[in-house]
Protein backbone atom coordinates (compact mmCIF):
# COMPACT_ATOMS: atom_id res chain seq x y z
CA UNK A 1 0.00 0.00 0.00
CA UNK A 2 0.75 3.71 -0.96
CA UNK A 3 -0.25 6.94 0.12
CA UNK A 4 -0.56 9.96 -2.46
CA UNK A 5 -0.11 12.93 -1.17
CA UNK A 6 -1.21 16.10 -3.29
CA UNK A 7 0.44 19.52 -2.57
CA UNK A 8 -1.32 22.85 -2.50
CA UNK A 9 -0.13 26.51 -3.09
CA UNK A 10 3.43 27.46 -3.70
CA UNK A 11 4.97 24.22 -4.00
CA UNK A 12 6.80 24.43 -7.68
CA UNK A 13 10.41 23.30 -7.57
CA UNK A 14 12.44 25.36 -9.80
CA UNK A 15 15.43 23.28 -11.64
CA UNK A 16 13.50 19.96 -11.42
CA UNK A 17 11.29 17.73 -13.52
CA UNK A 18 8.08 16.76 -12.35
CA UNK A 19 9.17 13.36 -11.71
CA UNK A 20 12.37 14.33 -10.06
CA UNK A 21 10.13 17.27 -7.58
CA UNK A 22 7.93 14.60 -6.76
CA UNK A 23 10.38 12.41 -5.92
CA UNK A 24 11.78 15.43 -3.27
CA UNK A 25 8.54 15.65 -1.76
CA UNK A 26 7.93 12.46 -1.19
CA UNK A 27 10.38 11.82 1.15
CA UNK A 28 10.11 15.36 2.83
CA UNK A 29 6.25 14.84 3.86
CA UNK A 30 7.11 11.43 4.90
CA UNK A 31 9.35 12.41 7.55
CA UNK A 32 6.82 14.91 8.33
CA UNK A 33 4.00 12.16 8.56
CA UNK A 34 6.27 10.28 10.21
CA UNK A 35 6.71 12.75 12.96
CA UNK A 36 2.78 12.98 13.43
CA UNK A 37 2.48 9.35 14.15
CA UNK A 38 5.18 9.40 16.99
CA UNK A 39 3.29 12.50 17.98
CA UNK A 40 0.03 10.37 18.31
CA UNK A 41 1.13 7.53 20.28
CA UNK A 42 1.29 5.04 16.94
CA UNK A 43 3.94 2.92 15.64
CA UNK A 44 5.42 4.59 12.42
CA UNK A 45 6.73 1.28 11.15
CA UNK A 46 2.77 1.27 10.04
CA UNK A 47 3.66 3.71 8.05
CA UNK A 48 3.27 2.75 4.18
CA UNK A 49 5.67 4.64 1.33
CA UNK A 50 4.58 7.97 0.38
CA UNK A 51 3.85 9.26 -3.25
CA UNK A 52 3.70 13.02 -3.98
CA UNK A 53 1.32 13.88 -6.73
CA UNK A 54 3.08 16.78 -8.36
CA UNK A 55 1.12 19.58 -10.72
CA UNK A 56 2.69 22.78 -9.48
CA UNK A 57 4.26 22.78 -12.94
CA UNK A 58 1.02 23.71 -14.58
CA UNK A 59 -0.11 25.98 -11.96
CA UNK A 60 3.19 27.98 -11.16
CA UNK A 61 2.64 31.26 -13.86
CA UNK A 62 6.63 31.15 -14.58
CA UNK A 63 6.19 35.06 -16.52
CA UNK A 64 6.13 36.32 -13.00
CA UNK A 65 8.56 34.21 -11.34
CA UNK A 66 10.90 37.19 -11.24
CA UNK A 67 8.60 39.57 -10.32
CA UNK A 68 8.22 40.63 -7.04
CA UNK A 69 4.81 39.32 -6.08
CA UNK A 70 2.44 42.29 -4.92
CA UNK A 71 -1.02 43.73 -5.39
CA UNK A 72 -0.61 45.88 -8.39
CA UNK A 73 0.43 42.82 -10.39
CA UNK A 74 -3.15 40.59 -10.09
CA UNK A 75 -5.15 40.51 -12.94
CA UNK A 76 -8.83 40.96 -12.66
CA UNK A 77 -10.15 37.43 -11.92
CA UNK A 78 -7.37 37.16 -8.93
CA UNK A 79 -8.32 40.34 -7.66
CA UNK A 80 -11.98 39.25 -6.79
CA UNK A 81 -10.45 36.16 -5.58
CA UNK A 82 -8.70 38.41 -3.37
CA UNK A 83 -11.78 39.97 -2.29
CA UNK A 84 -13.89 36.59 -2.01
CA UNK A 85 -11.18 35.04 0.43
CA UNK A 86 -10.81 38.68 2.42
CA UNK A 87 -15.08 38.66 3.13
CA UNK A 88 -14.84 35.01 4.16
CA UNK A 89 -12.05 35.61 6.51
CA UNK A 90 -13.39 38.52 8.44
CA UNK A 91 -16.57 37.98 9.00
CA UNK A 92 -17.63 41.08 8.29
CA UNK A 93 -21.17 43.15 9.10
CA UNK A 94 -23.12 43.63 5.83
CA UNK A 95 -22.10 47.32 6.06
CA UNK A 96 -18.09 46.44 6.11
CA UNK A 97 -18.85 44.64 3.35
CA UNK A 98 -20.28 46.92 0.99
CA UNK A 99 -17.48 49.10 2.09
CA UNK A 100 -14.40 46.08 1.17
CA UNK A 101 -15.81 45.51 -2.14
CA UNK A 102 -15.10 48.48 -3.38
CA UNK A 103 -11.96 49.46 -1.15
CA UNK A 104 -8.73 49.01 -2.63
CA UNK A 105 -7.35 45.65 -1.66
CA UNK A 106 -4.46 46.90 -0.11
CA UNK A 107 -6.94 48.57 2.59
CA UNK A 108 -9.06 45.60 2.32
CA UNK A 109 -5.39 42.96 3.36
CA UNK A 110 -5.42 45.13 6.53
CA UNK A 111 -8.26 44.84 7.65
CA UNK A 112 -7.71 41.16 7.74
CA UNK A 113 -4.32 41.82 8.74
CA UNK A 114 -6.21 43.76 11.95
CA UNK A 115 -9.06 41.38 12.26
CA UNK A 116 -6.78 38.11 12.29
CA UNK A 117 -3.94 40.06 14.48
CA UNK A 118 -1.22 38.96 11.53
CA UNK A 119 1.22 41.15 9.89
CA UNK A 120 0.20 42.92 6.52
CA UNK A 121 2.77 41.75 4.54
CA UNK A 122 1.85 37.98 5.45
CA UNK A 123 -1.54 38.49 4.32
CA UNK A 124 -0.41 40.22 1.30
CA UNK A 125 1.79 37.19 0.19
CA UNK A 126 -0.65 35.00 0.22
CA UNK A 127 -3.13 36.65 -1.06
CA UNK A 128 -1.01 37.27 -4.05
CA UNK A 129 0.18 33.44 -4.06
CA UNK A 130 -3.01 31.93 -3.94
CA UNK A 131 -4.65 34.41 -6.08
CA UNK A 132 -2.57 33.25 -8.51
CA UNK A 133 -2.28 29.51 -8.40
CA UNK A 134 -6.21 29.37 -8.18
CA UNK A 135 -7.22 31.71 -11.12
CA UNK A 136 -4.90 29.68 -13.45
CA UNK A 137 -6.48 26.43 -12.33
CA UNK A 138 -10.29 27.57 -12.17
CA UNK A 139 -9.68 29.88 -15.23
CA UNK A 140 -7.45 28.69 -18.06
CA UNK A 141 -8.96 25.24 -18.93
CA UNK A 142 -5.28 23.96 -20.35
CA UNK A 143 -3.74 24.32 -16.68
CA UNK A 144 -7.15 23.02 -15.17
CA UNK A 145 -7.12 19.64 -17.25
CA UNK A 146 -3.48 19.28 -16.87
CA UNK A 147 -3.52 19.45 -13.40
CA UNK A 148 -6.28 17.12 -12.77
CA UNK A 149 -4.48 14.78 -14.96
CA UNK A 150 -1.68 14.60 -13.23
CA UNK A 151 -3.21 13.94 -9.97
CA UNK A 152 -5.70 11.28 -11.59
CA UNK A 153 -2.60 9.14 -12.86
CA UNK A 154 -0.55 9.35 -9.95
CA UNK A 155 -3.64 7.78 -7.84
CA UNK A 156 -4.38 5.60 -11.05
CA UNK A 157 -0.52 4.52 -11.02
CA UNK A 158 -0.40 3.85 -7.01
CA UNK A 159 -3.50 2.99 -6.40
CA UNK A 160 -3.56 4.14 -2.71
CA UNK A 161 -6.19 3.43 -0.06
CA UNK A 162 -5.39 6.73 1.63
CA UNK A 163 -5.13 10.05 -0.44
CA UNK A 164 -3.89 13.21 1.41
CA UNK A 165 -4.81 16.89 -0.32
CA UNK A 166 -3.64 20.39 1.16
CA UNK A 167 -4.64 23.14 -0.02
CA UNK A 168 -5.57 24.17 -3.61
CA UNK A 169 -4.88 20.46 -3.93
CA UNK A 170 -7.90 19.30 -2.23
CA UNK A 171 -9.59 21.06 -5.08
CA UNK A 172 -7.60 19.47 -7.78
CA UNK A 173 -7.94 16.20 -6.29
CA UNK A 174 -11.71 16.70 -5.39
CA UNK A 175 -12.35 17.56 -9.25
CA UNK A 176 -9.88 14.59 -10.31
CA UNK A 177 -11.62 12.16 -8.61
CA UNK A 178 -15.46 13.60 -9.92
CA UNK A 179 -13.82 13.52 -13.42
CA UNK A 180 -12.98 9.93 -13.20
CA UNK A 181 -15.51 7.84 -11.10
CA UNK A 182 -13.21 4.56 -11.29
CA UNK A 183 -10.99 5.63 -8.68
CA UNK A 184 -11.41 4.61 -5.57
CA UNK A 185 -9.86 5.85 -2.68
CA UNK A 186 -10.44 4.11 1.24
CA UNK A 187 -9.54 7.20 3.05
CA UNK A 188 -9.63 11.00 1.07
CA UNK A 189 -8.39 13.71 3.90
CA UNK A 190 -8.72 17.35 3.12
CA UNK A 191 -6.26 19.68 4.57
CA UNK A 192 -6.19 23.32 5.08
CA UNK A 193 -8.87 23.16 2.31
CA UNK A 194 -10.60 25.89 0.59
CA UNK A 195 -13.24 24.29 -1.46
CA UNK A 196 -16.23 25.83 0.72
CA UNK A 197 -14.71 29.36 -0.29
CA UNK A 198 -18.05 31.27 -1.49
CA UNK A 199 -17.44 33.83 -4.91
CA UNK A 200 -13.29 32.55 -5.42
CA UNK A 201 -13.99 28.83 -5.63
CA UNK A 202 -17.12 26.96 -4.53
CA UNK A 203 -18.97 28.39 -7.00
CA UNK A 204 -16.40 27.74 -10.15
CA UNK A 205 -16.25 23.93 -8.83
CA UNK A 206 -17.03 21.23 -11.47
CA UNK A 207 -19.30 19.22 -11.25
CA UNK A 208 -21.20 22.45 -10.36
CA UNK A 209 -22.92 22.54 -6.41
CA UNK A 210 -26.04 21.66 -6.71
CA UNK A 211 -28.84 23.67 -3.55
CA UNK A 212 -25.62 25.21 -2.03
CA UNK A 213 -23.95 21.69 -1.77
CA UNK A 214 -20.70 19.82 -3.31
CA UNK A 215 -21.15 16.28 -4.19
CA UNK A 216 -18.75 13.43 -2.78
CA UNK A 217 -17.08 11.67 -5.47
CA UNK A 218 -18.30 8.38 -6.30
CA UNK A 219 -15.06 6.24 -5.46
CA UNK A 220 -14.21 7.33 -1.92
CA UNK A 221 -15.68 6.35 0.59
CA UNK A 222 -14.70 8.09 3.40
CA UNK A 223 -14.04 11.15 4.03
CA UNK A 224 -11.97 13.51 6.52
CA UNK A 225 -11.48 17.00 6.85
CA UNK A 226 -8.92 18.67 8.86
CA UNK A 227 -7.93 22.69 9.49
CA UNK A 228 -5.67 24.55 11.61
CA UNK A 229 -7.46 27.26 13.68
CA UNK A 230 -5.59 29.66 12.14
CA UNK A 231 -5.39 28.68 8.70
CA UNK A 232 -6.26 31.63 6.26
CA UNK A 233 -6.83 29.57 3.56
CA UNK A 234 -8.87 26.92 5.07
CA UNK A 235 -12.19 29.17 5.19
CA UNK A 236 -14.68 28.40 5.97
CA UNK A 237 -13.29 25.57 8.53
CA UNK A 238 -16.55 23.91 8.44
CA UNK A 239 -16.44 22.07 4.98
CA UNK A 240 -19.40 19.55 6.18
CA UNK A 241 -21.78 22.52 5.84
CA UNK A 242 -21.03 22.08 2.37
CA UNK A 243 -19.57 18.72 1.62
CA UNK A 244 -20.78 15.19 2.70
CA UNK A 245 -17.65 14.90 4.80
CA UNK A 246 -17.74 11.95 7.24
CA UNK A 247 -15.36 13.29 9.93
CA UNK A 248 -14.13 17.13 10.53
CA UNK A 249 -11.51 18.48 13.34
CA UNK A 250 -10.30 21.74 13.93
CA UNK A 251 -7.27 22.22 16.34
CA UNK A 252 -4.38 25.29 16.33
CA UNK A 253 -1.24 23.73 15.36
CA UNK A 254 0.88 27.38 14.58
CA UNK A 255 0.71 30.70 14.72
CA UNK A 256 3.90 30.93 11.96
CA UNK A 257 3.34 27.39 10.23
CA UNK A 258 -0.26 27.89 10.09
CA UNK A 259 -1.11 26.59 6.38
CA UNK A 260 2.04 24.11 5.21
CA UNK A 261 1.47 20.82 4.25
CA UNK A 262 4.34 20.02 6.77
CA UNK A 263 2.62 21.36 9.61
CA UNK A 264 -0.37 19.24 8.68
CA UNK A 265 1.49 15.94 8.09
CA UNK A 266 3.16 16.19 11.57
CA UNK A 267 -0.34 17.00 13.40
CA UNK A 268 -1.38 13.36 15.57
CA UNK A 269 -4.88 13.92 13.89
CA UNK A 270 -3.70 13.40 10.76
CA UNK A 271 -2.07 10.06 11.78
CA UNK A 272 -5.42 9.22 13.64
CA UNK A 273 -7.35 10.04 10.51
CA UNK A 274 -5.57 7.62 8.36
CA UNK A 275 -4.01 5.05 10.96
CA UNK A 276 -7.38 2.84 10.88
CA UNK A 277 -7.03 2.40 7.06
CA UNK A 278 -3.37 1.59 6.87
CA UNK A 279 -3.52 -1.12 9.70
CA UNK A 280 -7.30 -2.26 8.45
CA UNK A 281 -8.77 -3.12 4.96
CA UNK A 282 -12.19 -2.42 6.44
CA UNK A 283 -13.70 1.42 6.93
CA UNK A 284 -13.36 1.74 10.49
CA UNK A 285 -16.05 2.61 13.38
CA UNK A 286 -15.83 6.23 13.96
CA UNK A 287 -15.03 5.33 18.05
CA UNK A 288 -11.56 4.45 16.38
CA UNK A 289 -10.87 8.36 15.52
CA UNK A 290 -9.85 10.73 18.33
CA UNK A 291 -12.20 13.76 16.66
CA UNK A 292 -15.68 14.39 16.46
CA UNK A 293 -18.38 13.37 13.90
CA UNK A 294 -19.63 15.03 11.52
CA UNK A 295 -18.77 18.77 10.69
CA UNK A 296 -18.94 20.34 14.35
CA UNK A 297 -16.09 22.71 15.08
Amino acid sequence: MTIVAVHGIGNHLSGRSPEQAAIELSGQWRLKLQHGFSAAGLNDHLLPPLHAAYYAHHTHAAERQAAVLDLPALDEREESVVIAWALALGSPTLRERQGLVTAPLRQVLSWVSQRRNIPVGTVIRLAVQLAGEVRRYLHVPQVRDAARSAVAEAIRQVRPRVVLAHSLGSVVTYEALHAHPELTVDCFVTLGSPLGLPGGIFDHLVPTPTADRGSRPAGVRYWVNLADTGDLVAVPRRLGDRFPVDQHADTPMGRIDFHTFGAYLSSPLTAAAISPFVRDPTIPDTDHLSFRKGASS
